[in-house]
């Protein structure tokens, strides 16, 4: 069992930068794949960024490569995702997940078992 809290979200002006965290409890993160997903109004949930169990593989959106890093720290139980050069297009709920998987799996939502509730950016021009 894993509870996922998401926070630091928020509003802020682009192009400037904000960053996530994804608080776990219950279990350690460190068997777990963690994964970054949003959905904007109107919109599907997409994709955004993953990273393996120990940290050593990360898998981006193309949307986002060059712009956001998710990275983990398994001794404070949590992942982070930067948000660097935001623009109004990254506007959505984001959502933190767990995966009893690693690898490529991670870029699809069918594999992950645990989600946050979700926590609101927005970007203004």
């Amino acid at each position: 069992q894993v509870q996922l809290v998401e926070s630091g979200g928020g509003l802020v002006q682009a192009p400037d930068s904000l960053r996530l965290s994804c608080a776990a409890s219950g279990r350690t993160l460190s068997s777990y794949g963690m994964g970054w997903f949003r959905q904007a109004p109107g919109k599907e949930r997409e994709f955004v960024a993953a990273i393996s169990r120990i940290g050593g593989s990360t898998y981006y959106a193309d949307s986002v490569k060059g712009r956001f890093t998710i990275s983990r720290d398994n001794a404070k139980n949590t992942v982070y995702l930067q948000m660097n050069s935001l623009n109004p297009e990254d506007t959505a709920v984001y959502y933190c997940a767990a995966a009893q998987s690693d690898g490529s799996r991670l870029i699809s939502s069918f594999w992950y078992d645990y989600w946050g509730q979700g926590i609101q950016v927005t970007v203004s021009s």
